[in-house]
């Protein structure tokens, strides 16, 4: 996670210079560069770690056996075998990616996923409120103060990485222990349910908590350090819940797991841009006291559920799923 959480920590702090120095079209200009300098470094430096297929005849022979099968065929028959084939690639790129939904119709998935793509699209609501509020009265901050109130939240998602990974292992191992798991090497056997324990419940407690502390004082405009304290619970307590969420997924799913770890980016995604579009307009009509408490009380209520449903269910699902992914 250390990556990918370098971005949140400080693409806000680079885009807010940008924009205050060169004007917003510039942050742009800078993901248009940027985004060609990472298809350049993936097209020319990331090693492929899927192995060719080795054809059946040599690449030459093949090649002239396809060209004279061509030369045989009518226009009417091309026509159909182009068109088949033009079927065929529309399929893998539009159609196919999607067949990771189907991961859905097994509850552990659906839960996991919904928990984790509920918290996502709190995050997005967040960070639009952060910026609409605080270049505000009364605190009307430039673009590149604003930029540093990622800081926190991004802070949080650091050290809940880093701190948050090692207290799970500790949480799993220790329930292990607790009831005897172990295989014929005398390895611990850990179970992807054992992840919904006391880090679960906390951290369904405390980032909801979180949104309505921070709603409330920016509502208020009380000393700008003060919503920074609930940016930063909020930063650690949701990566509590992404870490859990998406490593469980890879477990329910040993053998298919970047497809949970795709139909959870999926899902979330379409939260986070749920809560990106709906943000302001409700922000302009109650204010971020009321949305937040709102927010609050929905994520309180679902998170719970969704920890207390795994706790008890994940089990006999998960056998379940096994078996109908075996089939």
């Amino acid at each position: 996670y250390l990556g990918p959480l370098c971005g949140p920590l400080l693409a806000p702090i680079i885009g807010g210079a940008l924009s205050q120095r060169f004007g917003w079209q510039s942050t742009m200009w800078a993901l248009a560069i940027y985004g060609g300098l990472v298809l350049i470094m993936i097209l020319f430096c990331l090693p492929e770690t899927l192995a060719k297929p080795k054809p059946a005849l040599p690449p030459a022979a093949a090649a002239q056996g396809e060209k004279n099968a061509l030369s045989r065929t009518k226009t009417t028959e091309s026509v159909k075998v182009h068109t088949k084939k033009a079927g065929a690639l529309l399929k893998k790129f539009f159609l196919d990616p999607l067949s990771v939904l189907l991961y859905l119709r097994f509850p552990p998935v659906i839960i996991t996923v919904a928990f984790a793509a509920i918290t996502f699209g709190a995050l997005f609501v967040v960070n639009i409120s952060v910026q609409s509020t605080f270049s505000k009265e009364p605190y009307s901050f430039s673009v590149l103060i604003i930029g540093l109130f990622y800081f926190p939240a991004g802070l949080g998602y650091f050290i809940a990485s880093i701190l948050g990974g090692r207290w799970l292992d500790h949480i799993m191992a220790r329930e292990a222990k607790k009831a005897c798991r172990y295989d014929a090497n005398g390895k611990l056997i850990m179970l992807p349910e054992d992840r919904m324990r006391e880090n679960a419940w906390i951290a369904a407690t405390v980032y909801p908590a979180a949104l309505i502390f921070y709603g409330w004082v920016v509502q208020k405009g009380l000393f700008w350090f003060v919503p920074c304290i609930g940016l930063f619970f909020f930063g650690i307590s949701s990566m509590l819940v992404f870490g859990a969420a998406t490593t469980m997924l890879t477990e329910f799913m040993p053998k298919r797991s970047s497809g949970g770890v795709a139909v959870n980016n999926f899902v979330r995604n379409i939260f986070s841009c749920i809560g990106a579009i709906a943000a302001q307009p409700v922000i302009n009509a109650i204010g971020n006291g009321w949305l937040f408490t709102i927010l609050g009380i929905f994520t309180w209520i679902t998170g719970y559920l969704c920890v207390w449903v795994l706790r008890k269910k994940a089990p006999e699902w998960r056998k379940d799923m096994d078996r109908a992914l075996n089939k």
